[in-house]
């Protein structure tokens, strides 16, 4: 049981498509969600960002840039660099952020882990400077970069509120470059979708550049999506805020 959409240029483009795919009836499993390249972005693209932006500002929910933000700080990366706004991140952001959400942030679970032993490592960091040596190498190992995001022992009570995005799979294709597949355990498609699909784009852009790669497509896999609703609007308004972007599309 899947919902496979038909590959997308864009991310704008991709949630269109798989929005609409799952507008009624509001829920689907299993959906595939597939972009060609997930850092390229045009006029309607921009049309598209900004339509959901100002529905979620309206709504006094997080805009765009702050779902993107959870999954890769891409303005301290370009401030800070790489590997000093992984520090900045760690000793001035998360610490404030935190107060607001129990489970932490996703950049937080990929860049800091305990090993057991009292100390603690870079997940992230370790596996784009596997990457890269790799890339470099004679050996070209195609498929062992991989990064959990849930976590058994902070998780396995959880029934609301924490963590969607579970697992991220990075391969090296041969023609395309690095890859990246993200499970999602559920996806909110109107407050989530389309900023998380921007921030794993971010994301496999920097593990890219930093390895020495180009950037390949995006496959984002909802094992469970919604077309969710909250405080002041419902499924109808939902699909007119789809319907819109639909048309933004045709020009």
């Amino acid at each position: 049981m899947y919902l496979p959409i038909p590959t997308q240029s864009t991310c704008a483009k991709a949630w269109v498509a798989a929005a609409s795919a799952i507008s009624i009836p509001a829920e689907a499993y299993n959906v595939v969600i597939d972009v060609d390249d997930p850092t390229k972005f045009d006029d309607r693209d921009d049309e598209i960002v900004a339509l959901i932006d100002t529905f979620l500002r309206g709504r006094d929910l997080n805009p765009i840039a702050t779902i993107t933000n959870t999954i890769f700080p891409d303005a301290l990366y370009r401030k800070y660099g790489s590997p000093g706004f992984y520090d900045e991140y760690h000793t001035q952001v998360y610490d404030r952020l935190t107060r607001s959400k129990q489970w932490g942030r996703y950049f937080e679970r990929l860049t800091h882990h305990t090993d057991g032993q009292g100390g603690t490592y870079n997940p992230l960091r370790d596996m784009i400077a596997k990457l890269k040596k790799v890339n470099e190498s004679d050996q070209k190992f195609r498929c062992v970069y991989d990064l959990a995001v849930y976590d058994p022992l902070l998780d396995r009570r959880y029934l609301r509120g924490g963590q969607c995005l579970s697992f991220l799979s990075f391969k090296v294709h041969p023609k395309r470059g690095l890859t990246l597949t993200a499970t999602y355990r559920n996806h909110s498609y109107v407050t989530r979708c389309l900023g998380n699909l921007i921030g794993l784009g971010m994301l496999q852009a920097f593990a890219a550049k930093e390895a020495g790669l180009v950037v390949g497509p995006l496959t984002c896999v909802s094992t469970h999506a919604e077309l969710d609703v909250g405080t002041g609007w419902g499924l109808t308004e939902a699909r007119k805020l789809v319907n819109k972007a639909s048309e933004l599309l045709k020009g």
